[in-house]
């Protein structure tokens, strides 16, 4: 749970980063570099990693091939890239980040219910619950037509982190180690990824203040991030996990009111409050499980 929580820290920074430095680039440009990097340094983990047991697969996608799945979840990665930039882009760092990630659970949850036959727990219900009212909030305290013009972007975002959440889950309950999983997802990103960035053009990022935000987003951002995400993917629910990563937008707001200046309406401020709500309940209630489960085995 701990892993899960300082990736969210570490995906939280992403907006900031490119806001604070001068980069002359699209989102699509950014994206696809980030995944490039990042993507090309993950897909060591497969090359070092226990080979797959072989596992079959759960659900509907009892059938479908592993390799299948894999280009799943990089086809989310792929269009996480481009679709969050995008949204933060248009409705802010604090705004499009609450969106993103607070679509991004019920997603997973009807992802992984009709695609894995996964029920998610009780707990999951109240706590997302809780989050989408957060995001309702945040919604009406963002106070601007750019919101509701480019909202699309920011759920787009969460339905494509979604795909590749339940599609690396997918590849763990088929024996696949977390770092061989999210290793192969993002290799197969980054695979994809660098002949399209070859073919727009990266000339916007070979700047000092561009190769920093390369650098940050693909290091930071998603190696260190993405293993730390498919850490604790690999001990919890996918649902639970979608869930927990709302503390990402929960530091995108925090940076972006603190450091970027941006302003919230009381309503938005009470949205944000409400996602830290909702991953207090999640994190409690496991808390105070693994303790009663520790004392039974005593």
């Amino acid at each position: 749970m701990v892993a899960v929580l300082l990736a969210a820290v570490c995906f939280g920074t992403t907006g900031t980063a490119q806001a604070l430095l001068d980069v002359d680039a699209s989102p699509t440009v950014v994206g696809l570099a980030r995944i490039v990097l990042g993507g090309g340094l993950l897909a060591f983990c497969v090359l070092r990693g226990p080979r797959p047991t072989g596992v079959p697969g759960t659900g509907a996608l009892a059938r479908v091939p592993t390799g299948w799945v894999v280009a799943g979840g990089a086809a989310g990665v792929l269009a996480y890239q481009p679709t969050f930039f995008a949204g933060t882009t248009t409705n802010g760092v604090a705004i499009g980040t609450v969106v993103a990630l607070g679509s991004a659970p019920v997603v997973t949850g009807v992802l992984d219910a009709g695609l894995r036959a996964r029920r998610p727990e009780r707990r999951w219900w109240t706590a997302t619950a809780l989050a989408l009212v957060g995001l309702a909030l945040v919604a009406v305290g963002s106070g601007g037509g750019s919101f509701r013009g480019g909202v699309l972007w920011s759920v787009a975002a969460g339905a494509s982190y979604a795909l590749y959440a339940v599609a690396v889950k997918e590849l763990l309950d088929r024996g696949w180690a977390s770092g061989s999983a999210v290793g192969a997802v993002f290799g197969s990103a980054a695979g994809a990824a660098l002949p399209l960035l070859l073919l727009v053009g990266a000339g916007g990022l070979l700047t000092v203040d561009g190769l920093v935000l390369t650098l940050w987003l693909g290091v930071v951002t998603t190696t260190v991030a993405y293993l730390l995400f498919g850490y604790g993917l690999a001990r919890l629910p996918a649902t639970t996990v979608a869930t927990l990563t709302l503390a990402e937008p929960l530091c995108a707001a925090l940076l972006g009111v603190g450091v970027l200046g941006e302003r919230l309406a009381p309503a938005a401020v009470a949205g944000v409050l409400v996602l830290g709500l909702g991953i207090a309940v999640l994190t409690t209630r496991r808390r105070r499980a693994g303790a009663v489960a520790g004392a039974a085995a005593a």
